[in-house]
């Protein structure tokens, strides 16, 4: 982080010197590293533990319940295919093979609609990739 005091206002001078002054305290006034790390030692080992097993320990009880995924709603099927009924696709998450397939054969995605069920939610192709604007030359 570089600092420019050339073209820094009196004030906000003063209110950077009173800043720099109290965390100049503070770090002065903190006690070594390995003095600290010392007496966390010195205090695992008086009530019967060694500083491993206390970290050890923590890091275990993570490791040891798995972290709770969010279970979904069912959603019911919008396509299906009509070679093979049980090839169906609720129209989220990825694309299934037998229908990126078919879109690349020419078919749409509506076509594969269960009647009844609603709009597509998926489109037949997106503007990633395709020119936009041309150059007239």
């Amino acid at each position: 982080m570089k600092i420019d005091v050339d073209k820094m206002s009196l004030k906000e001078l003063n209110s950077f010197l009173a800043a720099a002054q109290r965390r100049k305290k503070l770090l002065s006034n903190r006690r070594p590293i390995g003095a600290v790390r010392r007496d966390v030692i010195a205090l695992a080992a008086s009530h019967g533990y060694a500083i491993e097993e206390l970290f050890d320990a923590g890091m275990a009880l993570r490791a040891d319940k798995p972290a709770r995924k969010r279970k979904l709603p069912p959603v019911a099927a919008k396509y299906r295919d009509p070679e093979n009924k049980r090839n169906t696709w609720s129209g989220r998450g990825r694309m299934p093979r037998w229908l990126a397939e078919r879109m690349k054969r020419g078919q749409s995605v509506a076509d594969f609609l269960i009647p009844g069920l609603g709009r597509p939610t998926a489109k037949k192709g997106g503007s990633i990739g395709k020119r936009s604007v041309f150059r007239q030359d």
